[in-house]
């Protein structure tokens, strides 16, 4: 079984529901036999995915995140990094923190470092960019990367190589999407989500962030179980989401089987009514959906 539980659901700039983080938990029997999962990832982990986690910890059925005081870091196994915007990173600095310093024994699994895994063209820059300037001072030395996290990187441009499992069953594979241009389509790094039971063979997407790019992942989405794709509500001159207007356009039985995130504030205004009966909803916050049995 495959679970996926928003850590929060919002925008970059939302206060009520936190930013679009994911929990995702592999299994071999489900949440209902067992007391934990077999593997865990956070697909991003943002500024206010550490208070999420937090919050987490305390809902029924997440027990194995609580340690007391503090989220249990080291039931996190694995974070995948889509993109670099601070929703999506910034969170990162206390994990690999507290994941090093305040739970300094392994777990029961035997595990220490999580694994760190995202695109070769983000990671190259993910350091000395993003999260050097916190990280880089130890006692006594200066630290790497690689003090905090055992790294994956993986290759868009090379077969075998663009994805990874989760229990030898559960296929990831990220494609690129087109959040934001500098001077051509997907020459900054950012990437969507395309999961695969490789048992039954039904797949989900998970857009990341993104524009609307229908024609570059129509095949994807009509072909998932289930579909995650973000959303921008209002209207804006150039904007960097996909507007709620342009995910209107998709057939009906795509729009039925797609959960809106990434969705602001305003998202329980009435003019925005219509979304229940026209897709399968907005995403909640802090609730476990069952991706694939």
């Amino acid at each position: 079984m495959l679970t996926w539980t928003f850590l929060g659901v919002g925008a970059a700039f939302a206060k009520r529901n936190f930013q679009s983080n994911v929990l995702v938990e592999a299994w071999n029997e489900g949440p209902d036999r067992q007391a934990e999962p077999d593997d865990t990832l956070l697909i991003d982990f943002g500024t206010t995915g550490p208070l999420a986690l937090h919050r987490l910890k305390d809902q029924p059925g997440f027990e194995y995140l609580n340690a007391g005081a503090f989220a249990k870091y080291p039931a996190i196994r694995r974070v995948l990094v889509t993109h670099k915007h601070s929703d999506h990173i910034g969170g990162l600095e206390e994990l690999a923190l507290m994941s090093r310093f305040n739970f300094t024994d392994r777990d029961a699994h035997g595990h220490g470092k999580p694994q760190l895994i995202s695109n070769i063209s983000i990671l190259v820059d993910l350091w000395d960019q993003s999260l050097k300037g916190g990280l880089s001072a130890m006692p006594g030395r200066f630290a790497l990367l690689q003090d905090y996290f055992f790294i994956l990187a993986l290759h868009h441009d090379r077969a075998g190589q663009d994805r990874f499992q989760l229990l030898k069953r559960y296929e990831f594979e990220m494609f690129p999407t087109d959040h934001l241009q500098i001077e051509r389509k997907y020459d900054w790094p950012s990437f969507g989500v395309y999961v695969t039971d490789r048992r039954t063979g039904e797949t989900a997407f998970f857009s990341g962030d993104s524009k609307f790019d229908y024609p570059a992942y129509s095949q994807m989405v009509h072909e998932a179980k289930t579909v995650f794709h973000e959303v921008q509500l209002r209207d804006s001159p150039n904007p960097v989401h996909a507007l709620l207007r342009q995910l209107r356009t998709m057939p009906p039985d795509v729009k039925a089987k797609t959960l809106l995130y990434h969705y602001g504030d305003e998202w329980d205004d009435d003019e925005y009514a219509f979304v229940s009966s026209e897709f399968a909803g907005f995403a909640a916050p802090q609730r476990r959906y069952v991706v694939f049995e």
